[in-house]
């Protein structure tokens, strides 16, 4: 933009087109305005430098910024609230919240813009303790009230981090001092919801009149999230506008809690109503074909996105690789994956975990060597990953190399799982001395995640007869107190195999007394596109279990006859 055709520009006229500018997102071409203005022998005023820095956060030009910021203190402008509010919107833009606070603590006069731009920055970067200080803050050191924005941004900060306390009192603020908005019931209800309290979240939601989709949405989001699905869809049948997030809040839900076909009636009726699916419907879908087993709808469901020409990005590429993964599909898993232009580090682990889970544990080390040799970030999930494939190859020196590399060249810090992948396989090895000794070096032994490590090694103890170590490791879950039914199971079938049975029976005293079930294991499979599942001692788990358990008991007679057979030949 040049001004330079118009005679003797004024300031005002340029702070007019810098505003212009702005609004049509055109900051590249604010800041050529505001260096043609600086040109001019102009001097920007309190008008001027809030649009320009704007523009300097938006392109993320720090350098840019820093000179502004020199500029203003010069001309005596950064005692300007209007000023000092851009300064702090700019640098929370470049990520400098530091500063940010800085600027806001030296502002000799704050308004409530002023407290919530700097709430509100700390929400938008994750920093949900800082903000909720800075709401404190404002309450104990300012005379302010606040307002719509102070109380959305802070309830958002309360929902993240579960904060009932602090959600509650800004709930009592809104009822007595202030006005319920659609934004602000909104907000109450999803930290409510984020919260478990869901009757008072439905308190809130009855009370607030024209509601939004989004309150819709949060309120029928809590109550999926929480169990209460049958709950949840009923109010959403009841919403009078339903959005492609509200549809998929409720599809996933089902998925969530492992009902299936609700979730792909539900789909049906989505495209029956001519609602425009985006990739998070999908995924979802493709998420609970892979939890159940659904090969054929999974199939079906790709078959619907090459069809409709759905781009599949790295999200749904992902979801696709890790359907036919966990349906056992390995080889198209592989030709989806090597297919799919965009792979991130969730791309990858879910395919070297894949491989791992179907027993092509070199195949997924290959991969993950592969991995390191591209430009993708490896993360603890990425290791947790890798090292099952270890696992269940038995591959005992990669394990420990791969296991170590992780804080010496990766630079991230094992978690309980990848020392209790790393402990199985120890332990699968034989090698019991030595997966003792790393449990050992583990910190917070009291943490009851580390419940699965113990296991590991309880059950190593019971499969080698070592009744000593598995009496240690009885005795530092008992620091823990652990009320996982495994551990005491494996207590019991180690005193069992070693004919100790008073101490069988005091285990099973222990686990009576304290309240500790064992729940059956259950398992699907999938036949002519029709998922079925089976639980441990349930017969009336599966409609046709005496045909199912008849056909069991000839096959074992056959079998057992062709052994029969070749003992005599």
């Amino acid at each position: 933009m040049n001004m330079g055709s118009v005679q003797a520009p004024s300031l005002i006229m340029y702070n007019k087109m810098l505003k212009s500018l702005a609004e049509t997102k055109s900051f590249t071409k604010v800041l050529a305005l505001f260096g043609e203005l600086r040109g001019q022998g102009l001097y920007p005023d309190n008008f001027t430098l809030p649009v320009v820095l704007k523009s300097i956060g938006r392109l993320r030009k720090v350098l840019e910024g820093e000179k502004v910021h020199g500029y203003a203190m010069k001309a005596g402008l950064e005692f300007d609230s209007y000023v000092c509010n851009s300064l702090m919107g700019m640098y929370a833009s470049l990520g400098k919240m530091e500063i940010t606070h800085k600027v806001f603590d030296e502002m000799p006069e704050r308004d409530v813009v002023s407290w919530n731009g700097l709430i509100s920055s700390y929400v938008g970067h994750g920093r949900f303790e800082d903000a909720i200080a800075v709401f404190k803050r404002m309450r104990r050191e300012s005379n302010l009230k606040p307002d719509e924005g102070t109380i959305v941004s802070t309830l958002s900060a309360c929902s993240a981090l579960k904060n009932l306390d602090i959600g509650e009192g800004i709930h009592r603020y809104v009822v007595t001092e202030f006005e319920m908005s659609v934004k602000i019931g909104n907000a109450l209800v999803d930290m409510f919801c984020k919260c478990g309290c869901l009757d008072k979240a439905r308190v809130v939601f009855d009370s607030v009149r024209s509601k939004n989709v989004k309150c819709w949405t949060s309120m029928v989001s809590g109550y999926v999230s929480n169990g209460r699905i049958d709950e949840g869809r009923e109010l959403f049948e009841r919403s009078p506008v339903k959005d492609v997030v509200l549809w998929t809040a409720m599809m996933n839900g089902y998925v969530q809690f492992n009902r299936f076909d609700e979730a792909l009636e539900l789909f049906r009726c989505m495209q029956t109503e001519g609602v425009k699916l985006d990739n998070f419907v999908l995924v979802s879908l493709l998420k609970g074909c892979g939890q159940t087993g659904a090969l054929e709808q999974g199939k079906w469901i790709h078959g619907y996105i090459y069809e409709n020409r759905v781009a599949v990005d790295k999200v749904v590429g992902t979801a696709l690789v890790d359907m036919y993964a966990k349906c056992g599909c390995i080889e198209t898993a592989l030709e989806v994956f090597y297919e799919t232009k965009e792979r991130d580090t969730a791309s990858w682990t879910s395919l070297i975990y894949g491989l791992a889970m179907n027993g092509m544990s070199r195949r997924a080390l290959e991969l993950y060597y592969e991995m390191e040799n591209v430009d993708v970030r490896l993360d603890d999930i990425t290791f947790v990953a890798v090292l099952t494939a270890c696992n269940h190859g038995g591959f005992v020196a990669e394990g420990r190399r791969i296991f170590h590399s992780m804080t010496k060249e990766h630079k991230i810090q094992p978690k309980s799982e990848h020392y209790s992948c790393l402990i199985d396989l120890l332990c699968r090895a034989g090698l019991l001395d030595e997966a003792e000794e790393l449990i050992d070096k583990i910190q917070n032994e009291n943490d009851e995640t580390l419940v699965p490590v113990y296991c590991s090694l309880l059950s190593a103890a019971r499969n080698y007869g070592n009744v000593k170590l598995a009496e240690r490791v009885a005795e530092k879950l008992e620091i823990v107190e652990v009320s996982d039914s495994s551990a005491h199971t494996l207590l019991a079938s180690v005193y069992a195999s070693a004919n100790r049975w008073e101490d069988v029976a005091i285990v099973r005293r222990e686990m009576k007394d304290l309240g500790i079930r064992k729940f059956p294991g259950c398992s699907s499979v999938e036949v002519d596109g029709i998922p079925h599942e089976f639980v441990v001692g349930d017969p009336l788990c599966h409609p046709k279990m005496d045909e199912i358990n008849s056909l069991l008991h000839q096959t074992k007679n056959w079998m057992l006859g062709l052994e029969h057979e070749e003992n005599e030949i």
